[in-house]
């Protein structure tokens, strides 16, 4: 039987030919988007309920991989206290941008070819009906946002993250304001890393007018944060477009038996049985077989909660859980090689976020020095670059290369995209000092797990005297250890003495490589 005509649907936008010049322009449209969301997110207090906001989807449900909606990771009542004595005296970050638009229309405009074809042809299921009018929908409002361009859910979950920050240190932006410390911004020059940076500083300044005067201008810094594409980052794009091991592994991966069937399930939810055989047969031009048209679902699947401000989307009505988890399971596996850890024994996904953990540092070493720099140094960037650093760094998650032979799979990994690097991910260093002169007051008796004493006490203080420097890192605004073998200043303690750091990455640093990751059993 012919399945009814839904009404007829508008042609869906056309994406621009180049989403880099749009994303580098912001529209007049887009500044009051931004500014409302922007205000919301001031005047709501810092709740569970203003941390995950109604109506929308709840962040790190579903299977989207490094499009997962951010969600902070840990309770900040459950902080280590700094030890005695210790002061914040400065802080920096590597984040990601915030939850954006996709890319380009690609998979919309494939899927809506498909779906006028089957509607031509009385093949479209019940719930495939839906499909044309929501996608047309779903592309309209990424048009105007402006493609790969920061939604109003990024702009509202970068804006709570920089209010949480100014929370947990109230006393550092204290000093940072009454010093007039510059506050500085550095972004990949893309559009959404630049929109990104203007949320958090304006959310920083709505909370904290004084500081206003002291942000800087920002400036971009495509070497530090962009450098998959920059000069430096030239033997790794040869690595990507010419490495036979990299795409005989991505190959072996996607061509399982698993993947068709996933892709003809999807495609059963929207066309009749026999239409999806012909789309897998390769009968229609506008795809080989079911894989792509299946993967354009899943891509808009995946993107579609970053645009819930924007609307209110049902793309997992088209795609069954376990298929949209084989999917994300493709998509990591390909993130994993590209940008993670990758093959054992091989530096070259990661090696190339060597000088912006040395940034990283240097920043560390002009305070401790006494130099008059920043109060705060914020980067903004992308998840191209904050998987390597992780890799680079070993953070959790970030620790297990896949041997040649046993290719990465989740049963054999920890990696997850969404838990390295989902939108708006950040990785944060704050800088404690203590001023002493006899050594002796940083040695405090430790409170292991106390619930509002100060936590993780112990050795702060060189042997000589004078200032002594404390270091915390948080990953998602979670309290997060340093790799193994770097020494806290006591068991389950969070900070580290910064001259132990320095030592434990040296040869990170000197080098620019990094060795001894854990291999897959």
């Amino acid at each position: 039987m012919t399945s009814p005509k839904p009404p007829k649907s508008p042609k869906p936008p056309k994406s621009p030919k180049s989403p880099s010049k749009t994303a580098r322009t912001r529209s007049a449209k887009y500044v009051a988007a931004t500014a409302c969301a922007l205000a919301a997110a001031v005047l709501l207090p810092l709740t569970p309920a203003s941390a995950t906001p109604a109506p929308g989807p709840v962040a790190g449900s579903g299977s989207y991989t490094t499009k997962t909606l951010y969600s902070p990771q840990q309770n900040p009542r459950t902080y280590q206290r700094a030890p005695r004595g210790y002061t914040p005296v400065f802080t920096e970050n590597v984040s990601r941008h915030g939850a954006r638009a996709a890319s380009s229309g690609a998979d919309g405009e494939l899927l809506l070819t498909a779906w006028r074809q089957a509607r031509s042809e009385g093949a479209l299921t019940r719930t495939g009906e839906r499909l044309g009018p929501e996608v047309t929908a779903l592309l309209d409002a990424m048009a105007k946002v402006g493609y790969g361009n920061l939604s109003g859910r990024g702009v509202r979950d970068t804006a709570e993250t920089a209010r949480r920050l100014r929370q947990r240190e109230p006393e550092l932006f204290r000093r940072i304001a009454e010093e007039k410390k510059p506050i500085e911004v550095i972004t990949s020059g893309q559009g959404r890393a630049i929109d990104t940076g203007t949320a958090f500083t304006d959310a920083l300044t709505a909370a904290q007018p004084d500081l206003a005067p002291l942000v800087q201008p920002s400036r971009p810094d495509p070497d530090l944060l962009y450098f998959h594409k920059s000069a430096g980052g030239a033997a790794y794009r040869d690595y990507i477009a010419g490495d036979q091991r990299l795409a005989a592994t991505l190959a072996k991966i996607k061509n399982q038996d698993r993947t068709r069937r996933a892709a003809r399930s999807v495609l059963e939810k929207i066309f009749t049985p026999a239409f999806v055989r012909r789309v897998d047969a390769g009968e229609f031009g506008f795809a080989e077989n079911a894989v792509p048209l299946a993967e354009a679902v899943y891509g808009l699947y995946s993107i579609a909660p970053a645009m819930s401000d924007e609307g209110t989307w049902h793309m997992d009505r088209y795609i069954a859980p376990a298929d949209a988890a084989w999917f994300a399971y493709l998509d990591d596996a390909e993130t994993f090689y590209e940008a993670g850890p990758g093959f054992r024994g091989a530096d070259i996904t990661y090696r190339m976020a060597a000088p912006l953990l040395a940034d990283l540092f240097a920043r560390i070493d002009a305070e401790r020095a006494g130099k008059g720099g920043p109060g705060a140094v914020f980067r903004f960037t992308h998840a191209e670059e904050v998987i390597p650093l992780a890799a680079l760094m070993k953070l959790p998650g970030s620790t297990e290369q896949a041997a040649e032979k046993a290719p990465y799979t989740y049963a054999n990994n920890g990696w997850r995209g969404a838990k390295v690097a989902p939108m708006g991910a950040n990785i944060q260093w704050d800088l404690f000092r203590k001023d002493g002169k006899d050594g002796k007051d940083g040695r405090n008796d430790k409170d292991g797990k106390g619930s509002g004493k100060d936590k993780g006490q112990g050795k702060g203080e060189k042997a000589g005297g004078g200032a002594t420097f404390l270091v915390r890192m948080l990953y998602n605004e979670k309290e997060t250890a340093f790799k193994a073998g770097c020494r806290p200043i006591a068991k389950g303690s969070y900070f580290y003495d910064a001259d132990e750091l320095a030592r434990c990455f040296k040869s990170d640093l000197a080098s620019g490589l990094t060795s001894g990751l854990a291999s897959v059993k």
